[in-house]
Formats: structure tokens, sequence, C-alpha cells
């Protein structure tokens, strides 16, 4: 069984309760796709927890909040500039080197994982409908391609006739990969969802039956805004834990 974890977004709470949650079933392999930071109020100590278990054989790669406290120079709004500054400085230079050199996409078996879409990794495009999960698909020869950066979870199948379906799951779900299809999924958010659930999300992939999960936990939320209001950063980004949005 294999985890995959999107969208952190230095939410120690969030991200806990979902390796709490994937080790208590049995799972070993931890994939991270991106956006470990960012937003949230404890990003030193989410990095931690992920370097920890990369140095055991988990996977990592970069998303577009990683890239933004690593580098600087790009443009972003107020509210992620103002984040972004504030997680760089929480962050020891082993820290930002790590983020700094994560690779944008990882291959594994028939499983193409990336942050945003696979066409073009480093735009950090988002896959939001058929048209952009069919682009995606399209740019690699994988089966599967397994996304985050969205927090909308969604999951796409590409028909041999060329035709795509759209599912999107109302909280927790079980969806058989079949290798009929080709896939795009896009995992939901582990620690700032935005589909109307504040509950944190992660998938499971088993690629012995080919069934993937997408599991919805809740955690201390009260914990996770209090360090976001801790920090001095927006309002905003600790009430909307409550919300899901």
């Amino acid at each position: 069984m294999i985890a995959l974890l999107s969208d952190i977004h230095s939410n120690i709470q969030a991200l806990d309760a979902c390796l709490d949650d994937a080790l208590g079933i049995g799972t070993r392999q931890f994939v991270f796709l991106g956006d470990f930071v960012g937003y949230g109020g404890n990003p030193d100590l989410v990095l931690t927890r992920i370097q920890d278990l990369v140095a055991q054989g988990a996977l990592a790669l970069k998303g577009n909040h990683d890239d933004m406290a690593a580098d600087f120079d790009r443009d972003m709004n107020e509210t992620a500039a103002q984040a972004a500054n504030w997680t760089r400085r929480q962050l020891t230079p082993e820290q930002l080197a790590f983020l700094d050199a994560l690779p944008m996409t990882i291959t594994q078996d028939d499983r193409f994982y990336v942050h945003g879409d696979a066409s073009e990794p480093e735009k950090w495009r988002y896959v939001t409908d058929r048209r952009s999960a069919l682009v995606s698909l399209q740019a690699v020869p994988h089966r599967i391609v397994i996304s985050g950066h969205v927090h909308l979870p969604a999951i796409y199948g590409l028909a041999s006739d060329g035709t795509i379906s759209k599912f999107i799951p109302d909280g927790e779900a079980e969806v058989p990969l079949l290798t009929s299809r080709r896939w795009q999924v896009v995992l939901p958010s582990v620690g700032q969802p935005r589909d109307g659930n504040p509950l944190a999300g992660y998938g499971l992939y088993d690629p012995a039956t080919h069934l993937l999960q997408f599991r919805r936990l809740a955690y201390d939320i009260d914990a996770a805004a209090a360090a976001i209001q801790a920090a001095g950063l927006p309002q905003r980004l600790a009430t909307r834990l409550y919300m899901g949005r």
C-alpha cells in the first residue's frame, strides 16, 4: 500500500493525523507530492517529519510553495507572499536546501507523480477539468498521473476511444483504476482542504489490486489555527481551516 500526501501547507496536526492513519493500516511506502510549507504555522515541524521519512525511503517532490520558500524571485499574491516570507525565516539553511533540491517529478512503475499538471511541471498548471486532465495525460506515457495543487480531489479516466470521465468524490471514496484506462488523479489536501470538507485528506493506492482510496480524517484544527495566529499570519488562513475553503 502506498500513501499519497500533497498540500500539507505547514499543518503538522493534519500531517500527523494522516501519517498515523496510514501507519495504522500497515502502510510503509510514502509519496509526498509537494507544498509542504506555506500558509500554516509549523513549517519547521512539517519539514522535520518529511525529511525523516525521506531518509527512511519516502519519495518527495517540489510544490510551488516549496519553490517560493527557496526562491523569492517570483510573482505571488499578497497573502502567499506574506506567508512565504515568514516561512523562509522559520527554516534552517539545511531545510531550505532540502526544498530547493527536491525534484519536480518522480516516476514509479506505471505512475507519474507531479505537483501540478504533467505537461509543464515548472509552470504549476492546475488540473481542474477534463481538458486540462487530457493535456496532462497526453504529456507522458504512464498509465497513471497523480498530482495535487488544486486542493479539490478528482479522478479522471481516459478510455481507449479518447473519451474522458470525471469523478468528484464526496468525502471518502474507493475507485479501482482499471488497466483498460489511463488515469489522472488529483489528491485531496492534507493541510488546507478547499472542497467544503475541513477534514484532512490523502490517498492510498494498492498496486496489486489497482484500488485507489481517498481518506478523510479529523484533526486538531484549533491547534493548527492557533499556530497560524501565533505566527501573526493573516487571520483568514486560520478561519478557512474550519470551513474547508
